[in-house]
């Protein structure tokens, strides 16, 4: 990634502007943006919606999101009034062709009043079905035409298979060029993602043993104690393998695994982590048990308090089939790691939050400490948390303070809660991204499809053969027991992490 400058004119368009995603991520982060000085010296930014209502009550939605959810704690009156005015609100139907050119208009306009061509970014903050017809619209009214400065930003889920994805890149393709196209992530801009890449590719250290002579297994674990709360009707559409694997835990294990790229161009990047994706084995049908594993929670306790069962959420269907956890077995068949196992797995109403990549290498290849000093040795492990906790911690072992030779496994700590700059929100970093023109942190159309590819074969035997054994997990649990086989057949177990005081500290599960 290029060192950060900032962008040229500007002219953000967000549809679906009076949304959720707006009011909690967009928003906020465009106000950070803002107080931090990022944003273009000339920047408009056009809210549209099919809702009726004025720019004072959009304006009032918007403060209401900055409150609760900005890093930067309520706006100062001075400074929100300056933000506001780079707004702009105007009601539309997404589906009619005048609304669109009233937006060329106003987008001529900025263009008149700068005295320059700016850069037209539109976001599509909006449900799947609208993503057709604002697309065809906006490559009928010719506002998008410019490749170099002219660019699209589509949230997921980006189809919901192989297919529909297929489908939907093809019609983004009728208007826009593969390099005008930003497909979104928002796992891929948090700090703690992106530094992955520094302490993979910045260190001479890790790289000779990154590999399968040094390393044991991968684990990739997002775990999640909320339940589906208000989003019950998309979820059971959607899904745990589709909402989480296909896209977030995928795109991780990418990034762990990918071979060194020659530069940090963009596409370069890319062209690594597809590598990744292609190099996936493919799973026998008639072998998904072996490989994957599903879950559906039910009524149970999550810090003291009663929750309900997943069929028993508002939008869910009383006998849904939808998985609310999911575990996949991935092997990825190339020189750096074969036979490696890469364990990845999630779930909603689990016993803890937490997102992390755990790296385990091979014991050491002779003992020559006698057993009686080695009771507590454990194998080398890497840990990188994402969240809530944001750090690397790799184990190793070190002898204990005494007379006698004792060893215990110890941990050397890189917490990012050590700054005293507070790291950005991953929605701010993708903004910037978008208005820099810098794609490197956004999927491209065959890194999608391949993802895709990957979990088919999961996802078919899934939905042809209902599971009768929903729910098989209490809310409060890890996730189902055949979670635990699923590891446990290759003699290893989840690694787990707990919160203390402040300070993470890694346990394993028996």
């Amino acid at each position: 990634m290029q060192a950060i400058i900032k962008p040229e004119p500007t002219v953000l368009v967000i549809f679906g502007a009076k949304g959720d995603l707006t009011m909690r991520k967009l928003a906020p982060a465009l106000y950070n943006l803002y107080l931090d000085g990022w944003l273009p010296e000339k920047v408009a930014i056009i809210g549209v919606s099919h809702h009726d209502i004025n720019q004072e009550q959009f304006f009032g939605l918007l403060k209401d999101g900055v409150n609760q959810f900005s890093r930067s704690g309520k706006p100062e009156e001075g400074k929100w009034n300056e933000f506001t005015a780079l707004w702009s609100y105007f009601k539309a139907d997404f589906t009619n062709t005048e609304a669109y050119k009233n937006l060329a208009s106003q987008l001529n306009y900025y263009d008149q009043e700068w005295g320059v061509r700016a850069n037209r970014l539109f976001y599509l903050s909006v449900a799947p079905q609208f993503i057709e017809p604002i697309t065809i619209n906006i490559g009928n009214s010719h506002i998008a035409t410019d490749c170099a400065r002219d660019r699209i930003v589509v949230e997921k889920p980006f189809g919901r298979d192989l297919k529909t994805a297929r489908d939907l890149n093809q019609l983004l393709a009728k208007s826009f060029s593969e390099s005008q196209i930003y497909r979104i992530d928002h796992y891929l801009g948090k700090e703690t993602v992106q530094n992955i890449l520094a302490f993979r590719f910045a260190n001479a250290l890790f790289e000779p043993i990154w590999n399968r002579n040094y390393i044991d297994y991968v684990q990739i674990t997002v775990a999640e104690q909320v339940g589906v709360e208000q989003r019950g009707n998309y979820y059971d559409k959607s899904g745990a393998l589709r909402d989480m694997i296909q896209n977030h835990l995928l795109q991780l294990m990418c990034i762990i695994a990918m071979e060194p790229p020659v530069s940090f161009e963009a596409n370069e990047i890319r062209n690594r982590k597809v590598d990744v994706l292609h190099a996936l084995r493919k799973i026998n049908r008639e072998e998904i048990h072996k490989y994957a594993v599903r879950g559906q929670y039910g009524a149970g306790w999550i810090e003291g308090k009663k929750v309900q069962g997943y069929r028993e959420e508002k939008g869910v269907h009383p006998q849904s089939n939808t998985e609310t956890f999911a575990a996949v077995k991935f092997f990825i068949d190339n020189w750096r790691w074969q036979g490696v196992p890469f364990y990845v797995r999630t779930g909603k109403h689990m016993q803890g939050k937490f997102s992390a990549i755990t790296v385990q290498f091979r014991p050491v290849p002779h003992q020559a400490f006698p057993t009686t000093v080695t009771e507590n040795m454990l194998p080398n492990r890497l840990i990188l948390h994402i969240q809530p906790e944001m750090s690397i911690r790799l184990r190793f072992q070190a002898k204990r303070p005494g007379l006698s030779m004792t060893l215990n496994p110890v941990d050397m700590v890189f917490d990012y809660g050590d700054y005293t700059t507070e790291s950005p929100e991953a929605y701010e970093t993708l903004l910037l991204d978008v208005m820099q023109g810098d794609a490197t942190l956004f999927m491209r159309a065959d890194q999608v499809e391949a993802a895709w590819a990957a979990i088919m074969p999961i996802l078919e035997i899934w939905e042809s053969r209902p599971s009768l054994e929903f729910p098989n997990y209490t809310a409060g649990m890890w996730g189902p027991e055949n979670a635990e086989a699923l590891v446990a057949r290759d003699g290893h177990n989840w690694a787990m992490v707990s919160s203390l005081n402040g300070h993470s500290k890694e346990k394993e599960k028996v």
